[in-house]
């Protein structure tokens, strides 16, 4: 019998072969995020916009295209590690489930899907930061990074949940495209007047635009809001784990347990297609 490690590292290895196999996530990572991020610093603006960050409580004026360029890099980050999650999930489902019902344990996959998330989310997050340092250099870049990572994370999070919850593949790319759009969209205050409305502290992406934010234009240390980013990771991660365990179940009745020997017991009853066994009068009689 295989140890707990080795089917950790075999469920790990088909994890990140399925994800290699994914080109259209792979021509995502290497195009679509320094297209979208170039884009927002050359077409925004750079006319200074004053905010206040919530994380520190600075009174702030970054330039527009600079804080469109940060806010277009967690986008770019939260769409391709949920899409990329979302896809190997709903793709693979069947698979984890067989595997499930033929007695493979349940805890080496999930550990697999947590550990290629993280390194997708490690990479996307450190090509991100690269592309951004690239056009101008933010104050924080290493707080830079984190913060991208534990939005991908989360992001990742929500695209397994939506993977193995939902039935059909657009529903799953609308709900990853639509959530990531509205929960950045309201916090950029070059593109909504409500970004510093205390409504947005319950968006999922909150805690990473405020350290995002606070590495671009700010000197000081935002731990805490770093931890609020894992926290939604958590909750996003019960998700994920709900749906897998929902998705992974055996849908087969329980088979009924034989009836015990012994009065009461329906040792004697007639089954189907068996004749019933003679009882002891009529035995008894034939012998006299």
């Amino acid at each position: 019998m295989r140890s707990r490690p080795t089917r950790f590292a075999v469920a790990t290895r088909f994890t990140l072969v399925e994800h290699g196999r994914n080109r259209l996530a792979m021509i995502l990572v290497a195009v679509f995020v320094p297209v979208w991020t170039t884009l927002a610093y050359l077409a925004m603006p750079d006319a200074p916009a004053r905010m206040r960050l919530h994380a520190t409580g600075e009174a702030l004026a970054p330039h527009g295209n600079e804080l469109t360029e940060i806010s277009g890099a967690l986008n770019a980050v939260t769409l391709i590690t949920g899409f990329m999650m979302f896809s190997a999930t709903f793709s693979g489902s069947g698979f984890d489930r067989r595997l499930a019902l033929a007695g493979y344990p349940r805890v080496p996959l999930v550990l697999a899907k947590v550990t290629a998330l993280a390194l997708a989310s490690a990479a996307v997050a450190a090509y991100a930061t690269a592309v951004t340092c690239l056009a101008w250099t933010p104050r924080q870049p290493l707080l830079l990074a984190a913060a991208l990572f534990c939005a991908g994370l989360t992001y990742g999070a929500l695209g397994v949940g939506f993977g193995s919850l939902l039935h059909r593949e657009v529903e799953g790319m609308f709900a990853i495209v639509m959530t990531s759009i509205i929960d950045l969209a309201l916090q950029n205050p070059i593109s909504s007047s409500g970004a510093d409305s205390p409504i947005t502290r319950f968006l999922p992406s909150y805690g990473a635009m405020q350290a995002a934010t606070a590495a671009g234009f700010s000197t000081s240390p935002v731990p805490g809001h770093l931890a609020i980013q894992l926290a939604w990771f958590a909750v996003a991660s019960l998700i994920a784990l709900a749906g897998f365990h929902r998705s992974t179940r055996s849908s087969l009745p329980s088979t009924a347990r034989p009836p015990l020997p012994g009065p009461g017991g329906g040792a004697g009853r007639p089954g189907p297609g068996r004749p019933a066994a003679p009882s002891a009068a009529v035995s008894g009689t034939e012998s006299h």
